[in-house]
């Protein structure tokens, strides 16, 4: 009998230490979700921006590979992904939400996951209502650049949607880190080559990739350590109270 109440008293104490918690949800499209071992260095910024926080912050990062604003709403519950509802039904006041999709929204040749410049808002707008609703706090994020150069310039490959986040953001007064503005910034200041250093990458004969890997949408372990530290970086700029919480 001391023992059950002993564990009683245990698991008590570990509810009460995690209720206290502020936690920070990421919801996304693959550059920022954490990956399997099959695909190392693959890595999204999610996985690092973990260690940016003290003891008093969980970060829950439920980015999912080839997601947009619709398809994150019904993610395939048979590989064991948490739904957009069940995020809601756990969400405390004062938890924040950090929302980046775009990537996936532009390929509207995929009707399952491609958006029109005006669903993407409709749905952006949707989700920061959801967060308010519950007390939590919504943070809009535009999509980090693709790698991709012309004449030592870098291509603009995602359009009008990143200034569909920047309206809504301004709209209804959402705080904003402009990840595009930023990782465009980035990239031109490592260059057409050095910047290859930031992206999956790969020589043949990786044990993940026989063949070798080129790929300029995303990241390895470096790269997302990178622009893991420009969305703390965002965080700080805006003065949000979570800010407070870094290490």
């Amino acid at each position: 009998m001391n023992k059950i109440f002993l564990l009683l008293i245990l698991t008590t104490l570990a509810s009460s230490f995690s209720l206290d918690k502020t936690r920070v949800y990421i919801i996304g499209d693959s550059t920022a979700a954490d990956k399997k071992a099959n695909v190392f260095p693959e890595t999204g910024w999610g996985t690092p921006f973990k260690q940016f926080f003290n003891a008093d912050v969980e970060v829950i990062n439920l980015a999912i590979n080839g997601r947009s604003t619709k398809s994150f709403r019904k993610p395939n519950d048979s590989l064991g992904h948490t739904s957009w509802s069940q995020v809601l039904n756990d969400l405390r006041a004062g938890d924040y939400v950090l929302i980046q999709f775009g990537h996936n929204d532009e390929k509207v040749d995929r009707p399952t996951v491609g958006t029109s410049l005006h669903e993407y808002e409709q749905h952006l707008i949707q989700y920061v209502k959801e967060v308010r609703a519950k007390k939590a706090n919504p943070i809009l994020l535009t999509s980090i650049v693709r790698r991709q150069f012309e004449d030592d310039q870098l291509v603009d490959t995602h359009g009008q949607y990143p200034d569909r986040v920047r309206s809504v953001a301004r709209t209804l007064g959402v705080p904003m880190i402009d990840m595009e503005k930023k990782t465009r910034k980035l990239l031109m200041e490592y260059g057409e080559e050095s910047s290859k250093n930031l992206f999956l990458h790969v020589a043949p004969h990786h044990p993940n990739y026989p063949n070798g890997k080129i790929d300029d949408t995303h990241l390895n372990e470096r790269g997302a350590l990178v622009i893991a530290q420009l969305v703390v970086e965002g965080i700080k700029e805006q003065s949000l109270t979570l800010a407070q919480k870094m290490k």
